[in-house]
């Protein structure tokens, strides 16, 4: 079972986080707290394995109470305020639950948490943001790598890249198949120095993997029904060569 603890201090949205924890078969609530330091004290006592959190408490809010927790367990975060999503992501909060959430959405998250309790209670691989390697005499496997999202070691194959998408400090790696995109603290320069010659940087925000292009219009590259990305003018000429070689005429 995966230990619980349920933080928020306004008492109406705690009685239905604990409702929604109750619910889910592989959790066992451990303790419901109103503030972050009535939560640190059962840490202090108990191990807990994943804190669903509210961000604005008083006191102590959230995201300070995680940072300045010395050996923190998973984290969800649940507020009401969107812009604390990055943040989320900075202090590797599994997931964030933006109020108001269904049961729906609180499954979805409670999944997500079983498969990072899983992977780190069995052995995983270290190397992120490298080629993984088959065997100690082998050679790296160019085709797949390792990258960090919500707190996982999640691998990724090349070939399943549509596009990546630059997002401040992270990246979106938007994956064939997928209908979220993976979101990964990570430079556009390391992933373009990795990506083989088959992607190409169209945009300042956007590398494109070419062989999943599926038209050129004007100014925009089309990937897929209602995703237009932008051809940068820094890019434009390199793009319209590729382009040029691959047009057949009479």
């Amino acid at each position: 079972m995966i230990k619980v603890l349920a933080i928020d201090d306004e008492p109406l949205a705690l009685q239905q986080l604990v409702a929604y924890i109750r619910r889910i078969p592989f959790f066992e609530l451990c303790g419901e707290c109103m503030s972050a330091l009535e939560a640190q004290d059962i840490l202090e006592h108990e191990v807990i394995d994943v804190l669903f959190c509210d961000i604005n408490m008083p006191d102590l809010n959230g995201m300070d109470f995680v940072r300045q927790l010395v050996a923190p367990p998973m984290v969800v975060f649940t507020t009401a305020y969107s812009e604390y999503a990055i943040e989320g992501y900075r202090v590797n909060a599994i997931d964030y639950l933006l109020k108001p959430f269904g049961l729906q959405d609180f499954q979805r998250a409670a999944l997500k948490v079983k498969a990072q309790y899983e992977l780190r209670n069995h052995e995983v691989p270290s190397a992120v943001g490298a080629p993984a390697v088959a065997g100690g005499d082998s050679e790296p496997d160019n085709d797949t790598f390792f990258v960090k999202t919500d707190s996982r070691t999640v691998r990724v194959s090349v070939s399943d890249i549509r596009y990546v998408e630059a997002m401040s400090e992270y990246l979106k790696l938007h994956l064939e198949g997928q209908p979220r995109p993976l979101i990964t603290y990570l430079s556009m320069k390391k992933m373009e120095e990795f990506l083989p010659d088959t992607f190409m940087r169209i945009h300042r925000s956007y590398i494109v993997n070419l062989l999943k292009v599926t038209e050129v219009n004007k100014n925009r590259v089309i990937m897929g029904p209602d995703e237009y990305l932008p051809i940068g003018d820094s890019y434009r000429e390199q793009f319209e060569n590729y382009l040029s070689n691959r047009i057949l005429t009479k």
